[in-house]
């Protein structure tokens, strides 16, 4: 039985949607106040937050407290990918790692973290990513 026309279309729209490339960005961000990298609801918060100004979907998010005054890990896993925070407070740092393909967009999630965290200084790289080619024999 052939595939309706409007059924194939929606396909291939669905495949572009999850197509497996995206843009990895890595933010080293300097000089937070450590009042702002020590509690794992806030940051798992504001990384949900990230997420959904991005236009991401959150699946499930995980955070674990190194103890009082310490530093946070956390992860937010997206059906585009991911949002990672880990924190220093003692050294006013924070690595961040947003992956997202489709249509989500990675800098606007960066530019809600840059925000609330307000570092003094930060370095950012993107990189895209993409399937490699396959060579055939």
């Amino acid at each position: 039985m052939p595939v309706p026309a409007a059924h194939a279309a929606a396909t291939a729209t669905a495949a572009l949607k999850h197509r497996p490339t995206g843009t990895h960005v890595l933010a080293d961000l300097g000089g937070i106040a450590a009042e702002k990298l020590c509690s794992c609801a806030s940051l798992e918060a504001l990384l949900r937050a990230a997420a959904e100004a991005a236009n991401a979907r959150v699946l499930h998010s995980h955070f674990h407290g190194f103890g009082d005054g310490q530093g946070v890990t956390g992860v937010v896993l997206l059906a585009e990918s991911h949002i990672s925070i880990h924190t220093w407070p003692e050294c006013g740092f924070a690595a961040a790692d947003i992956f997202m393909c489709g249509d989500a967009r990675p800098e606007l999630a960066l530019a809600i973290v840059v925000q609330a965290l307000q570092p003094t200084a930060h370095s950012v790289q993107s990189i895209y990513r993409s399937p490699p080619a396959v060579r055939l024999p």
